[in-house]
C-alpha cells in the first residue's frame, strides 16, 4: 500500500471515528449529559450499546437500521454525521496532506457539524463550542501558514458585530426577534478563524441557501411560515465552502460583476 492511499484510508477514519464522536455530542450537551460518561445507549430502551454495535456506518447497516435489543428504528442522522465528518476529513487530507493544518482545520470542520447539527435539533449554538472556537481561531491565526492575526480579530469583531446589528434592526422593526445570540457568536467564530475577508461571501452563501431552504418548507410543509428555520447550519455551509472553494467562489463572485 503507497503512502497516498495510506494517507486517505487514515483520514477517513479518523474522520469517521470523529463523527461518531460528534454523534455524542449532538445527542448528550443540549441535554446537559456527559459526554464520556455513561457508555453509549439505545437512546429509546436504555440498552447498553457493544463496541461491535457501534462501528462507525457498518454497524447500522449490519442492524439493518435497528436497536439489537428493542429493534426501534436507528435515525439515519447517525451514518449521516458519520459520512460527513469522514468525506470532510478526506477532502482536508487531500488539500493538506497529514500537517497541523489538517488537524486544526478537521477541528474547526467537525466544530461547525456539531453546532449545525445541534441547531436543526434544539434551535440552540451552545457557548462551549462557539466562545473557545473564537479563542482557537486567534491561536490558530499564530501560525505560521495562518491568517494574518488582525485579519482575525478583525474578523470576531465583523463577524459578531455585523449579525448583532441586524438582529436589533429587525427586532427594532418587527417587533420580534430575528438573529439569536448563537448566530452571532457563530459567525464571530467562522471570522476568527477564515478572517473578515472570507465573511462577505460566507454571508452571501449562508443567506441564498437558507432562502432557498425556507421556500421550499414553505411550499412543503404545513407549518408553513410558522416554522423557524436556524440560521446557523448555514452559516456553517458557507465557512466549509470557502474553507475549500474559497478563491474559485471569489474569483466566480467577482466575474459576475468586473
Amino acid at each position: 500500500m503507497n503512502m497516498g492511499i495510506a494517507g486517505e484510508l487514515f483520514s477517513l477514519l479518523l474522520g469517521l471515528s470523529l463523527g461518531s464522536f460528534a454523534n455524542v455530542c449532538i445527542h448528550r450537551i443540549p441535554l446537559k449529559q456527559s459526554i464520556v460518561r455513561p457508555p453509549s445507549s439505545c437512546p429509546h430502551c436504555g440498552a447498553r450499546i457493544r463496541w461491535y454495535d457501534n462501528i462507525p456506518v457498518l454497524s447500522f447497516f449490519f442492524l439493518m437500521g435497528k436497536c439489537r435489543h428493542c429493534r426501534h428504528p436507528i435515525s439515519w442522522r447517525y451514518p449521516t454525521v458519520e459520512c460527513l465528518v469522514g468525506l470532510l476529513s478526506l477532502f482536508l487530507y487531500s488539500k493538506y496532506g497529514v500537517s497541523s493544518q489538517y488537524f486544526l482545520f478537521l477541528l474547526f470542520s467537525l466544530t461547525l457539524v456539531i453546532i449545525s447539527f445541534i441547531d436543526l435539533d434544539h434551535r440552540i449554538i451552545p457557548d462551549v463550542f462557539s466562545l473557545p472556537g473564537v479563542v482557537a481561531g486567534w491561536m490558530v491565526s499564530l501560525f505560521p501558514w495562518g491568517i494574518y492575526w488582525l485579519d482575525s480579530l478583525i474578523g470576531t469583531l465583523a463577524g459578531g458585530g455585523s449579525l448583532y446589528i441586524v438582529a436589533v434592526v429587525y427586532e427594532r422593526i418587527t417587533g420580534r426577534e430575528g438573529m439569536g445570540g448563537g448566530d452571532i457568536k457563530l459567525l464571530a467564530m467562522i471570522g476568527a478563524w477564515m478572517g473578515w475577508q472570507a465573511l462577505p461571501l460566507i454571508v452571501l452563501i449562508a443567506s441564498l441557501t437558507g432562502a432557498v431552504a425556507g421556500i421550499v418548507f414553505i411550499l412543503c410543509s404545513e407549518k408553513g411560515y410558522r416554522f423557524r428555520i436556524p440560521f446557523g447550519p448555514f452559516l456553517s455551509l458557507g465557512a466549509l465552502l470557502c474553507l475549500f472553494f474559497g478563491q474559485d467562489l471569489t474569483t466566480w463572485y467577482y466575474g459576475l460583476f468586473l
